[in-house]
C-alpha cells in the first residue's frame, strides 16, 4: 500500500445527490481535498464498484465485486487495482444486518476472518429500520480486540456523507484500502436503508 490516497487518516465520503443511475461517491482527505472517485455501476446484479484517482475515472485504484448475485449475506472482494492483488474481502451478516444492527466481517486475502465492523447503538438502529430512516448511522471497526476505525453518519436528508477515522488504529492494522472499500459499502448498501 504505498498510494498516497491511502495515507491519510480521516476521510469523508459523500454521495453525489440525484445522480439517476448507478452510485458516485467523492472521498475527501481531512482536509477536504478530493482524493478519490467511486463509482457504482447501474443495472448489474452483481455490485461492482471501482474506486479512482479523481472524477476523470482515468486511473484505478481499487475495485470491489460481488462474489454472488443477490445474496443475503454478501461477500465482497476487494482488489488492489494497480497490482491485481486482493487486499481482502467485507462479508455482510445478513439476517442480523437485516433486523437488528448492521455487522459487516473484515476478511483478509485468504478470507480468513480478522475483524468485525458493528453498528453502535442496537436500540437506533431498531428505530431507523421501524420508524424513521432519519437517525444517523454510527459504527467501529475491530482487530484483535482493539478499535481500528470509526464510521460515522451526518445528518442531511439531502446527501449521505460518511466521516471515517483510522486514527484510533494506532498499530496499523486495518489495511486503509480494506477501510476505505468498507466506508463505500456502508454508503452503497447500508445507505439504501435512508
Amino acid at each position: 500500500m504505498t498510494s498516497e490516497q491511502f495515507m491519510h487518516s480521516n476521510y469523508e465520503i459523500r454521495r453525489k445527490f440525484l445522480k439517476l443511475f448507478g452510485g458516485s461517491y467523492y472521498i475527501l482527505n481531512g482536509l477536504g481535498d478530493e482524493v478519490m472517485f467511486a463509482s457504482l455501476k447501474a443495472f448489474k446484479l452483481k455490485e461492482d464498484i471501482t474506486i479512482y484517482t479523481g472524477r476523470d475515472m482515468q486511473t484505478e485504484v481499487l475495485k470491489i465485486r460481488a462474489r454472488q448475485i443477490l445474496d443475503f449475506s454478501a461477500t465482497y472482494d476487494v482488489t488492489d487495482a494497480a497490482t491485481d492483488e486482493k487486499v481482502g474481502a467485507l462479508r455482510r451478516k445478513g439476517l442480523k444486518s437485516a433486523f437488528l444492527k448492521d455487522e459487516w466481517l473484515l476478511l483478509d486475502n485468504l478470507d480468513n476472518e480478522v475483524g468485525v465492523i458493528r453498528e453502535d447503538n442496537a436500540l437506533l438502529a431498531l428505530v431507523r429500520r421501524w420508524l424513521t430512516n432519519l437517525i444517523p448511522q454510527k459504527y467501529h471497526a475491530e482487530m484483535n480486540g482493539n478499535q481500528v476505525c470509526t464510521f460515522k453518519q451526518n445528518f442531511n436528508p439531502f446527501s449521505l456523507r460518511l466521516a471515517i477515522d483510522f486514527s484510533p488504529d494506532m498499530r496499523g492494522q486495518l489495511d486503509r484500502r480494506l477501510g476505505i472499500a468498507a466506508g463505500i459499502l456502508l454508503s452503497a448498501i447500508e445507505g439504501r436503508q435512508q
